[in-house]
């Protein structure tokens, strides 16, 4: 019962932006390295996915989340974290090898797409991601709008 509500206290933070910009080819799910403060800050809600990906080092199998902004906690006053930092993701070393050998040969981008706790760790959900066309992207508008239209008609009991 504990882990239910536990579960509905904890925000899911999503980069809707990735969803309108890219194809989405592959998921995987990573940890993430963070400070005290900074979990107290993504359980207050206050992260933004907006404008970061994750880079691959190429000397070493690391994943580094570049770009996130987790806002400062208030009550950490010199305990506090940077908003900007890179912070290191965490990952299998075949799933990190995967993700290079995508990013290098198809020249696809890792994206951050959603953050989450599962039972108590901070975890994410990158994207290999290929970018999107306007055309794409307005054929995706066109289709939102059919199916908000067909939805509607069946709600109104097929009713004009």
């Amino acid at each position: 019962m504990a882990d239910k509500k536990e579960v509905a206290k904890t925000p899911t933070i999503t980069n809707r932006k990735a969803q309108h910009l890219y194809f989405i080819e592959d998921r995987f799910e990573v940890g993430v390295m963070l400070v005290g403060s900074e979990i107290k800050s993504i359980r207050a809600g206050k992260c933004s996915f907006n404008e970061a990906w994750v880079e691959v080092s190429k000397d070493k199998n690391e994943l580094w989340l570049v770009g996130a902004h987790i806002d400062e906690y208030f009550f950490a006053k010199r305990f506090g974290h940077e908003p900007q930092r890179k912070r290191k993701l965490l990952a299998h070393v075949s799933e990190i090898q995967k993700m290079r050998k995508a990013t290098e040969l198809k020249g696809l981008t890792l994206i951050p797409l959603k953050l989450y706790f599962k039972k108590r760790y901070a975890k994410i959900e990158v994207g290999l991601c290929r970018g999107k066309d306007q055309r794409d992207k307005r054929q995706d508008i066109i289709a939102r709008d059919e199916k908000l239209a067909i939805a509607r008609i069946v709600k109104a009991g097929g009713r004009r």
